[in-house]
């Protein structure tokens, strides 16, 4: 016998349908017809979801955690289809994807903004791998887009990663590194970034008790931007950070790059950016750059405005423009969002330069203004200011001289102070003597926020 799906079960039948000229046999056979039908149709609706994914358990075992100011839900990759095109499915069905008509993810965990939505999948390396690259776990970022059906692998997730070794942990997907100091123990996590083929290394402490490691995360030592109250202090390190995704740092092989673009069809446009590619590919560009640009095509209600505004649909549009310009320089898809990303810098107030200020940041994730800034692209700008010549470097250069500090200053282990809509974050850089990036940190913090299960 047929079952139908709960919330598809079809209305009594009222009298059988003799009022036409049925007998009653007819009449079973009539309602039988109906019943198929209805079933084909609730079926229908879940088939593009189910063809290729029968196999996988719905709903799936899943962690909702916090890292950094962005939230995602974890997944074993032992709990997923050895072949990653099946993933899709699976992945826009736990976040709501796509909700083109309301753009909430209301239907999943998603929370309609990109900072919520996101997945990482962790699993084990190879025994070839382990040997070759001192690798723990690996690991691999998706982010999902909320109107559309994107599931994107282009790059990784800065906030996220400092929760990947505590996933590990307490998911015994591997052994702890502990470094004993004075105060507490520390762990140390090695993960491998299958989306940008790079190391990351997250420190944080732990409670040994017996065999068994557990990571703390409740310890009041580290306050972040964005995120109420006091937290154990995670350490991210990027290692060997530049290329990214092009290979090279500098994709250009240049500081400066002038991108040319057309604008509407009417206009040839060009602007000043810096094409950094470290931990993510990211294009920085000037607001002063941006405000003559806008002045000389946005017309006359840009003339006499000091600063710009990015929440602005047609500065938001024209931003677009850019970034696709410079993806293009870079190698890489335009019309891929999530890569690369695009950020405004501009020089501090004298009063935030007198509070530590660098430089003042703005970024766009997925198309839209960040509330606060996509990790990754803050710890590009980060190696951005120790490369001579960048517009983060000079803007860096000039802050730093308006407070008395050499620009030569920021040396080869740095840590600068930038400003972005949520507050302040300090992010750093080893630099070696011929000039490579050996590592970019960051501190962050995390919280365990749900274990469980999550249907797709």
């Amino acid at each position: 016998m047929l079952r139908l799906p709960v919330g598809h079960q079809p209305a009594p039948l009222k009298q059988p349908p003799v009022s036409i000229g049925l007998t009653p046999k007819l009449c079973c056979l009539h309602a039988n017809i109906c019943l198929g039908m209805l079933a084909r149709k609730a079926l229908t609706y879940s088939h593009a979801r189910l063809s290729s994914t029968r196999s996988i358990q719905n709903p799936l075992p899943a962690w909702f955690l916090r890292g950094g100011t962005s939230k995602g839900i974890f997944l074993k990759e032992a709990d997923l289809p050895q072949d990653r095109s099946e993933w899709g499915p699976i992945f826009r069905g736990i976040m709501g994807s796509p909700d083109a008509e309301y753009g909430r993810q209301l239907n999943g965990m998603g929370g309609g903004v990109s900072s919520l939505s996101k997945i990482c999948v962790v699993g084990h390396p190879s025994e070839e791998q382990k040997a070759a690259q001192d690798v723990d776990v690996t690991y691999t970022f998706v982010q999902i887009g909320i109107r559309d059906s994107e599931v994107d692998y282009s790059g990784n997730c800065g906030n996220l990663s400092s929760m990947i070794g505590v996933f590990a942990l307490d998911n015994d997907l591997c052994s702890p590194r502990l470094n004993s100091g004075a105060d507490n123990t520390t762990a140390t996590v090695r993960s491998y970034n299958t989306n940008t083929d790079k190391i990351i290394e997250t420190t944080f402490p732990v409670e040994p008790s017996n065999d068994i490691v557990t990571p703390v995360l409740d310890a009041p030592q580290a306050t972040i931007a964005g995120v109420p109250g006091q937290a154990s202090k995670i350490v991210l390190d990027f290692v060997h950070p530049g290329g990214a995704r092009t290979g090279k740092l500098l994709p250009d092989s240049l500081p400066i790059s002038s991108l040319t673009f057309d604008y509407d069809g009417t206009k040839l446009c060009t602007i000043k950016a810096s094409l950094v590619d470290a931990t993510n590919p990211s294009i920085f560009i000037t607001q002063a750059e941006l405000l003559t640009l806008s002045r000389s095509i946005l017309g006359p209600d840009f003339e006499k405005l000091s600063a710009i505004d990015i929440d602005d649909s047609r500065v938001l549009a024209l931003l677009d423009l850019i970034r696709k310009s410079g993806a293009a320089a870079m190698g890489l898809d335009p019309n891929a969002q999530a890569q690369p990303k695009i950020a405004v810098l501009s020089s501090p107030s004298q009063d935030e330069i007198d509070a530590g200020v660098d430089l003042v940041i703005r970024a766009l994730s997925m198309g839209v203004p960040h509330k606060a800034i996509p990790m990754t692209v803050g710890l590009c700008l980060g190696v951005a200011s120790g490369i001579e010549g960048t517009n983060a470097w000079e803007v860096v250069r000039e802050s730093r001289q308006r407070r008395d500090i050499h620009a030569t200053d920021i040396g080869r282990d740095y840590l600068i102070t930038m400003k972005h809509p949520g507050g302040l974050v300090d992010v750093g850089a080893k630099i070696g003597a011929d000039g490579e990036i050996i590592s970019a940190s960051v501190v962050r913090t995390g919280r365990r926020l749900m274990k469980g299960h999550v249907w797709w």
